[in-house]
């Protein structure tokens, strides 16, 4: 076994250690509870646009980005942008990377890989800022609802156009909003890649953490994906993933397309 392996398989380990100590698993409930009312996602940002995610869970990401390499990604809510961005970065280096590979020059001006970003709602000031950025170019954006038939129909002509896809789908947080969302989205994803359903945290807090939001307990991403995966066998839940990471807003939320 060479150093490598060796390592990984240290890793491995590791993660089996987690999820057998039942004290540090409840810690880490214990903290992201008690994190949710001081809104701590709200404090970080990726080249200077505010990304509302977990730390962990960007990190997780940027492992699926280069393990996958796909040609684009698709996001269901924008916010501040922060989370295009992120994106748009991942695949500027993968990019970047590849033309390394192949000895080639790099035109920034034609990206090869790009970020799809759907919001019914892109307020002008994030748009703006969002325009504005050099990541840009890798970007695009659709206005209107995720789940309607004429945005699902936007999206499916960006990506006839490319074959590797990943898609994260962080909306609006009701069971039979995710649900559509995965029914419309989670069949662009190529296979071996994955569909990411952020908060599913939700079902796993306290139905007071929801404070007058139409989610929580029972109406929320995780009970949309169990009810998707009961009738759809394309996706299984790697909970490799979340074991490994314990601070996450998705756990159940990573879901590989096998088949």
């Amino acid at each position: 076994m060479d150093p490598h392996e060796e390592f990984q398989l240290e890793v491995e380990k590791n993660i089996d250690g987690l999820v057998a100590d039942a004290d540090f698993l409840a810690l880490s409930r214990t903290w992201m509870r008690d994190s949710a009312p001081h809104k701590w996602t709200y404090n970080f940002s990726w080249f200077g646009r505010p990304a509302i995610q977990f730390p962990n869970d960007t990190w997780a990401l940027q492992e699926l980005v280069w393990k996958i390499r796909p040609d684009l990604i698709i996001e269901t809510g924008i916010a501040h942008g922060g989370s295009l961005i992120y994106s748009a970065s991942l695949l500027a280096l993968l990019d970047m990377c590849d033309a390394t590979e192949r000895g080639e020059m790099l035109d920034p001006r034609k990206p090869k890989r790009k970020v799809l970003g759907i919001d019914i709602d892109i307020r002008a000031h994030n748009r703006e800022a969002i325009e504005a950025h050099p990541l840009f170019p890798r970007i695009e954006m659709i206005e209107g609802s995720s789940i309607s038939e004429d945005t699902i129909g936007k999206v499916k002509a960006v990506a006839s156009g490319y074959q590797r896809i990943l898609v994260c789908l962080d909306s609006n947080h009701t069971h039979d909003h995710v649900l559509a969302e995965l029914e419309a989205y989670a069949p662009m994803v190529s296979r071996d890649s994955y569909c990411v359903v952020y908060d599913t945290l939700i079902e796993d807090m306290p139905a007071r953490l929801s404070g007058d939001r139409p989610w929580g307990p029972g109406n929320s991403p995780k009970s949309a994906v169990h009810a998707f995966l009961k009738s759809n066998t394309d996706f299984e839940i790697d909970r490799r993933i979340d074991r490994k990471l314990q601070i996450t807003v998705a756990p159940d939320g990573f879901l590989k397309r096998v088949r």
